[in-house]
């Protein structure tokens, strides 16, 4: 998990496939256990919190995250729960960047 928490995102280029599924699978092994590959297209966890203060805390500091790395997750938030999910949209699909910006979230202390 540490070593893929201390990559930069990289943008994919122009004609970049998105991983096949034996990349995903090696990858994700490096995540928490949160972490699930839906439809070998996106990347997906669900956090669970006491109430909505600290889920829309978690939030934040992960739009942080991805500012500061240049990669922008969807995140779905309502009370006592975050969603976050995870895909390179270039490449309509899932690169070695969105399995770094997993591991950067799973830094992050609840």
């Amino acid at each position: 998990m540490n070593d893929l928490a201390s990559k930069k995102c990289i943008p994919c280029t122009e004609g970049t496939s998105p991983l096949g599924k034996k990349d995903q699978q090696e990858l994700l092994s490096e995540l928490s256990d949160g972490w699930r590959i839906v439809q070998g297209h996106h990347l997906e966890n669900e956090y669970r919190f006491g109430d909505f203060r600290e889920a829309l805390s978690f939030t934040n500091r992960v739009g942080e995250i991805a500012e500061e790395a240049g990669h922008h997750p969807d995140i779905y938030l309502s009370w006592g729960k975050a969603r976050v999910t995870i895909w390179t949209h270039k490449i309509d699909g899932l690169s070695e960047a969105d399995f770094v910006l997993a591991a950067k979230i799973d830094r992050l202390e609840r």
